[in-house]
């Protein structure tokens, strides 16, 4: 982590909602009355952490566990009950698709309104009037009453103000996922020039590829409290596990790889994976492939109690956790029902490794029905892991390798 002085700094931040019987009571309370609250809820407790200049942090966690208080406790808009957030800096947020826009009000009005309440002035906006038009690209629409937009276009205006002006923390809150692809895309290559100059990056969004994709460190809330803090592939994948966690007896266990990765597995263990291996065409277990390769994913696994269903899926991740694709038995159509306790299996999935050069994983999984998160058995992230060279191939660039059938007509 880096040692520069950090651009945020949360110590002991706590938020509790204090129920004193009566509006008079709470009044009194403030002027030292020493009426005590009836009732008191925790929304946030004891959250700490720091964001140097330039890091990208992700905040992940079930609806309720305090994310939405943490940034708005940062942002200014709630006060803290305990602890405190300073920024040194400009914070940029956009926490609330269209919060401060005025319905009456053309897109164009609301960007002087919004930006005079970020603290700029006229002239300021006017400078930058024109390049936030362009960015939003909503045409016509931007001299149209906001009650006209689409949630869509009133992510684009939100995001154009937003962004106006570099700041030194950005924080993003759920509000790219209504927009269509092309302005998502538009706008992280906005985020990422920002994050080259310095800019920090706090964004909150269930989405595990944006939080991966942007981000070099994720923050697990659960229960108003920090639970995990780490590497995002290995905070998404406990928060994975956690969702899964419904389960009677289900348990997660951490571990560490010799390659220093972070291992979850989760799981009621009802049905349990014995070994998952990759082999080669000839049936012998590798873990250098080359791109293209025929190879045969063997995974061996036992019920231990009597089963309705049992659906077995895995999914193959890049080194940053993203999956290149994943399937289950469900899908498949090939789902085992009456499953008995002992009952051994033995499956064999074979494929050509159509990938791009790197390091890949292999997480696998048993559950009852068409996703882990109803009926989890058995999920085991970094299964297995392995590399892909290019031996005999073109020369290519990305994730996967798609051979084209060419021609080319020279007249």
């Amino acid at each position: 982590m880096s040692h520069a002085t950090p651009v945020l700094e949360v110590r002991g931040l706590g938020k509790a909602y204090r129920d004193y019987g009566g509006e008079w009571r709470r009044v009194l309370s403030w002027f030292g009355f020493g009426f005590k609250p009836v009732a008191e809820q925790w929304t946030l407790q004891n959250v700490d952490f720091e964001i140097p200049p330039g890091e990208a942090v992700g905040i992940v966690g079930q609806n309720g566990a305090g994310k939405s208080t943490l940034l708005k406790i940062i942002t200014g808009t709630l006060r803290a009950s305990t602890g405190e957030a300073v920024a040194r800096g400009r914070i940029a947020a956009i926490l609330e698709l269209g919060m401060g826009f005025h319905p009456d009000l053309t897109g164009r009005q609301n960007v002087y309104h919004s930006a005079g309440l970020m603290g700029f002035s006229r002239e300021q906006v006017d400078a930058v009037i024109g390049d936030i038009e362009t960015f939003a690209e909503i045409g016509a629409y931007f001299d149209e009453p906001v009650r006209t937009y689409s949630s869509g276009m009133q992510m684009r205006v939100a995001f154009a103000v937003a962004t106006a002006y570099r700041p030194e923390v950005l924080i993003i809150d759920e509000a790219l996922s209504v927009g269509d692809t092309y302005f998502q895309h538009k706008s992280f290559a906005r985020i990422r020039e920002f994050q080259a100059e310095g800019t920090s990056l706090l964004i909150v969004s269930h989405d595990r590829t944006s939080i991966q994709t942007l981000c070099t460190r994720a923050l697990l809330l659960a229960e108003g409290r920090v639970i995990k803090d780490g590497r995002p592939e290995a905070v998404m994948d406990f928060y994975n596990a956690l969702i899964a966690e419904k389960e009677e007896n289900s348990t997660i266990e951490v571990t560490e790889t010799e390659s220093g990765r972070v291992q979850t597995r989760s799981g009621t263990g009802e049905a349990r994976v014995e070994s998952v291996t990759l082999c080669d065409a000839a049936g012998k277990a590798v873990e250098h492939i080359r791109v293209g390769e025929s190879v045969a994913l063997r995974v061996a696994c036992r019920a231990h109690v009597d089963l309705e269903r049992l659906v077995l899926g895995y999914v193959i991740k890049d080194r940053l956790g993203q999956p290149m694709f994943g399937i289950n038995t469900h899908h498949l159509g090939a789902s085992l029902t009456d499953v008995s306790a002992g009952e051994f299996f033995d499956y064999t999935f074979r494929f050509p490794a159509n990938l791009g050069v790197g390091s890949y994983s292999v997480a696998v999984a048993l559950h009852a029905s068409d996703t882990h998160v109803a009926g989890n058995y058995d999920w085991w992230d970094l299964a297995a892991v392995f590399d892909v060279v290019n031996v005999n191939c073109p020369v290519f660039t990305g994730a996967m390798w798609l051979p084209p059938e060419w021609e080319c007509e020279r007249g």
